[in-house]
């Protein structure tokens, strides 16, 4: 979501929530009365009826592009398109969940010993299929020349993978998406490092 508004030049304001302090800020009831599933992001719009919700990135992304659909993040092919978001769903349904902090806990409980390691071998199964799949479609970007969806999903899984100390050298072509997408002023001004509430490195 920062990403597209930040792509899209949308004026917004963010607050942040704490995934860890207090067990989660997300499970908070105040955060709750906006997404009772307590998962983010969520997009609080305010207009003429008054301030309304949407919950879930891909529904997010859908009402932003349909809103503000200049600069476009989809293609104007209707089969591109589908790709498009065909590979932003490989990612957001097909990985993310797997290394989401509440299936982990789960994961936990029921005696995995170390669920990250579990959770890479799911984003590493998922990288895979998504540097083959995308590469009927992909130029500069996942599909052609110009960022789409799938690159906004993109980027954020690769940091990800890295977080859970994946090996990402079996996916050239995704590497090189995501520098091509560093250079953009919306990527590095949606980069998780330069938040407010980035959280320090720890030393190792």
């Amino acid at each position: 979501m920062r990403l597209a508004l930040h792509f899209k030049g949308i004026a917004f304001e963010r607050r942040p929530i704490d995934l860890l302090e207090d067990g989660g800020r997300q499970h908070a009831p105040a955060f709750r009365a906006l997404n009772p599933l307590g998962q983010v992001p969520v997009l609080v719009v305010d207009d003429a009826r008054g301030p309304r919700t949407i919950a879930q990135s891909m529904a997010i992304l859908a009402y932003l592009e349909e809103t503000f659909p200049t600069p476009p993040l989809l293609p104007a092919d209707p089969w591109l398109r589908a790709r498009a978001r065909q590979l932003a769903e490989m990612i957001v349904g097909g990985i993310q969940p797997f290394h989401n902090m509440a299936t982990l806990a789960h994961v936990r409980g029921l005696g995995i010993t170390d669920p990250n390691v579990w959770a890479g071998h799911f984003i590493a199964r998922g990288l895979a299929a998504l540097e083959t799949t995308a590469a009927e479609t992909a130029g500069a970007f996942l599909v052609g020349d110009a960022p789409s969806l799938a690159d906004l999903c993109l980027v954020p899984q690769l940091y990800a993978g890295r977080r859970f100390a994946v090996d990402l050298t079996p996916y050239p072509m995704l590497l090189r998406v995501e520098a091509t997408a560093a250079s953009l002023p919306a990527f590095v001004a949606a980069h998780p490092d330069v938040q407010s509430d980035a959280r320090p490195p720890q030393k190792s």
